[in-house]
C-alpha cells in the first residue's frame, strides 16, 4: 500500500515536536549554539528518513515516536548523517575526536607572551635577521623576570599594541605615568642587552 507524501508528511509533522524536544534535551551539553541547532536538524532530517523507510515497508512510526527521536539523536551523536557518516580518521570530525580522545582549536590571535612552543614555533618573522630573532626570544624572557608581575603584565599590553589610555585605565595609572613606565622599560631594556654583551 503506497500512503501519498503529502499525507506522510502530515503524519510527521504530528510527532515533530516531540523529536525536536528529544534532540534539545540530548544535545544539551553542546555549548556552541550553532552546533547544537546543526545536530538537532540532523536528528530531525535522519528521523524523517527512516519515517519514510518505515511507512515504506508498512509501519506506523508516529505510535513510538520517542523511539525513533531517541535512536536518531544516538546516531547524530555517534558521527552518523543523513548525507553520510564523518570519518572516523578526520581529525576535524568530533567522531575522530572522541575516538582518540584530543580536541582541535584555534591558535592565539595574538601572542600572550606566555611560554606557548606551540605559537613560536608558528610565528615566522622576515623583519630582522635570524640571529637577532635567537638572541631576543632568549634575553627578553630573562629581561622580564628581572621586573615585578605588575610590570610584565604592564610591558605584555604594551608589546600587543594596546594604547596609553586604555593601559592607564586597566592599571590605575595616569597616561603620563604609563609613558614614562614606556621610556624606563625601553632603557633598562637596553641596558640589560649591553650588560649580557659585555659579558660575552
Amino acid at each position: 500500500m503506497c500512503i501519498p507524501m503529502s499525507a506522510l508528511h502530515a503524519r510527521f509533522l504530528l510527532i515533530l515536536p516531540r523529536i525536536e524536544t528529544h534532540a534539545r534535551c540530548y544535545f544539551r551539553h553542546v555549548t556552541c549554539p550553532v552546533r547544537k541547532a546543526d545536530c538537532i536538524a540532523e536528528v530531525v532530517a535522519l528521523a524523517w528518513s527512516w519515517f519514510i523507510r518505515l511507512a515504506e515497508r508498512g509501519k506506523d512510526a508516529t505510535h513510538f515516536p520517542s523511539v525513533l527521536a531517541s535512536y536518531a539523536a544516538r546516531a547524530v551523536h555517534s558521527g552518523r548523517r543523513v548525507c553520510g557518516q564523518e570519518k572516523a580518521k578526520d581529525v576535524l570530525s568530533e567522531r575522530a575526536q572522541r575516538r582518540h580522545g584530543f580536541s582541535v582549536g584555534k591558535l592565539p590571535d595574538f601572542s600572550t607572551l606566555s611560554e606557548n612552543p606551540l605559537a613560536e614555533a608558528l610565528t615566522d618573522s622576515t623583519r630582522s635577521p635570524v640571529p637577532d630573532q635567537v638572541e631576543f626570544r632568549i634575553d627578553f624572557p630573562g629581561w622580564l623576570r628581572t621586573r615585578t608581575n605588575r610590570d610584565r603584565q604592564l610591558i605584555g599590553r604594551m608589546v600587543v599594541g594596546e594604547r596609553t589610555l586604555d593601559l592607564a585605565k586597566r592599571f590605575g595609572l595616569s597616561p603620563a605615568r604609563v609613558s614614562q613606565l614606556r621610556r624606563e622599560y625601553q632603557e633598562d631594556w637596553q641596558r640589560y642587552g649591553s650588560e649580557l654583551v659585555e659579558v660575552v
